[in-house]
């Protein structure tokens, strides 16, 4: 596999918000979103074997682990290697940007699936089937830049019936628009989801790579 890092923070988004996790993170993503943090993760990295990314990861000791990357489907091996982490008693995240399918990850690793909305300029690369792969475990995430985005957001979750569904997950993307403004569309429309900032971009600076 191609690998950019792997380092232990704190999860930063998430239900799992504020708990300490490692980051496998791979190398390489097929979409470019107008908002994206992680543009290092592009190119580069290093090939790891499975062997050499797991004992890796054991040496934290922290039960959460999270696959992302750029976009972890894009490697092979991912599959496999979320099992034998699930198979090492490790709660087991994947972040992914919902346009690759998730059906083959095994059933214990829970999938936080970024729908793209449409300022991200990725919004068409949305796969669609993948809402009917979802468990309640799982969790659909929503970076919003603007007011079209909500409500492209609203009418999404709506549609496809998500707040009986799933747990839900609304960002703002960083810097671009005031949190207090999503905050009250939110409340406003009672939408039943769960606001989040990322919390590593308010522990450290925004820009640093290793949080």
């Amino acid at each position: 596999m191609r690998i950019t890092e792997i380092y232990q923070s704190i999860q930063g988004e998430s239900s799992f918000a504020g708990l300490p996790c490692v980051f496998v993170r791979t190398t390489g993503c097929d979409l470019r979103c107008s908002w994206c943090d992680s543009e290092f993760t592009f190119t580069g990295g290093t090939t790891m074997a499975l062997d050499q990314i797991v004992a890796e990861v054991e040496k934290y000791n922290c039960a959460l682990v999270e696959l992302t990357g750029g976009e972890p489907l894009l490697q092979p091996e991912i599959y496999e290697l979320a099992t034998r982490l699930a198979d090492a008693e490790h709660t087991v995240l994947i972040e992914t940007g919902g346009h690759r399918d998730i059906s083959r990850l095994d059933p214990r690793v829970i999938r936080i699936m970024d729908l793209k909305c449409p300022a991200s300029g990725e919004c068409e690369k949305n796969l669609w089937s993948n809402l009917e792969q979802l468990r309640p475990v799982d969790e659909v995430k929503f970076v919003i830049a603007d007011r079209p985005d909500y409500e492209w957001t609203r009418e999404t979750i709506r549609e496809h019936r998500l707040e009986d569904r799933v747990g839900l997950l609304i960002s703002t993307a960083f810097g671009i628009i005031e949190p207090s403004q999503v905050v009250g569309w939110m409340l406003e429309d009672k939408l039943r989801a769960r606001f989040q900032l990322q919390v590593h971009k308010y522990v450290w600076p925004a820009d640093e790579r290793k949080r």
